[in-house]
């Protein structure tokens, strides 16, 4: 099988034998896909800031 066979193939199979999401319910998903996103990005930055508050204050009881 050539390479030019793969191509046509593939092309025929994602044309006629996938299903697809209609475009409304592919942007519902991607606007969920980047609030969650955005969410966790906020909850890993607020977890860090409190260890690293933490480890802030436990190193500051040894340089007095």
């Amino acid at each position: 099988m050539g390479i030019v066979t793969y191509i046509k193939e593939s092309f025929d199979e994602l044309n006629n034998k996938v299903t697809w999401i209609s475009f409304t319910e592919a942007q519902k998903s991607t606007v969920v896909v980047a609030l969650f996103t955005v969410l966790f990005a906020i909850a890993v930055f607020l977890v860090d800031k409190v260890f690293q508050l933490g480890l802030e204050q436990y190193f500051n009881l040894f340089n007095k």
